[in-house]
């Protein structure tokens, strides 16, 4: 299991290797299938009421996105992430996505600003009866439409790779520190009006990358100080 991204061809939409990948990832992000669970081809496909070849594909495809790991005389379990790990990753996340979103920031329109403001909403609203899933869910929905209009596709690549290494972890950042839900609700309206009232995409940049970096000062010093 040494293919990378580039090397797997992509599943064909509806297919059972879509399906078997669509349906473990969504089990590894909710939190079902956690860091360290063995992944059993044929528990998963019979599961799944699939033959074993395309959930042996899929989980291809989630080794080469990060979320999988392979060993000799273990087999595929799911990957976790160590608090250097995190912090690495949620430094180059602060950063690509920072740029994704300046750079979105002049092709984002009306309709995509009031998509954005309803998902905010939505979080708005799950913070008094708290859902870290639901609420993490809500805000890769939110992020996605600020950097989705990117139009250099190697950033663009670099912060879906980004989100995908934090996926086993994303679900339950928020458990650890729900206090920073608020405040992330607040700094995604202050970037809307950022985007909305023009402002150069300096200032957008720098505020994005602020948000993501509080998230992860926030996580970091509720784990030293558990």
């Amino acid at each position: 299991m040494t293919d990378t991204a580039t090397d797997l061809p992509a599943a064909t939409p509806g297919s059972k290797s879509e399906q078997a990948y669509q349906a473990v990832k969504a089990r590894i992000v909710a939190g079902a299938y956690t860091p360290g669970y063995r992944l059993v081809l044929g528990s998963i496909a019979k599961d799944l009421g699939f033959s074993v070849v395309p959930v042996r594909e899929a989980i291809r495809r989630l080794e080469a996105e990060g979320l999988v790991t392979f060993e000799r005389n273990v087999g595929a379990t799911v990957a976790g992430i160590d608090p250097t790990e995190y912090l690495y990753t949620m430094q180059t996340l602060s950063i690509v996505e920072g740029a994704a979103t300046a750079m979105s920031a002049p092709l984002i329109d009306a309709a995509a600003i009031a998509r954005a403001r309803a998902v905010n909403q939505e979080m708005r609203e799950c913070l008094d009866h708290f859902d870290p899933v639901r609420f993490t869910r809500l805000n890769q929905d939110f992020h996605s439409v600020l950097f989705e209009h990117c139009p250099n596709p190697h950033i663009l690549d670099l912060v879906h790779r980004g989100w995908n290494r934090l996926a086993s972890l994303r679900s339950s950042t928020f458990r650890f520190v729900p206090g920073r839900a608020r405040d992330s609700v607040a700094e995604h309206e202050n970037l809307l009006t950022l985007i909305e009232t023009g402002a150069d995409a300096e200032q957008i940049e720098k505020a994005a990358r602020l948000h993501r970096s509080a998230t992860l000062d926030a996580y970091l010093a509720q784990a030293n100080n558990p």
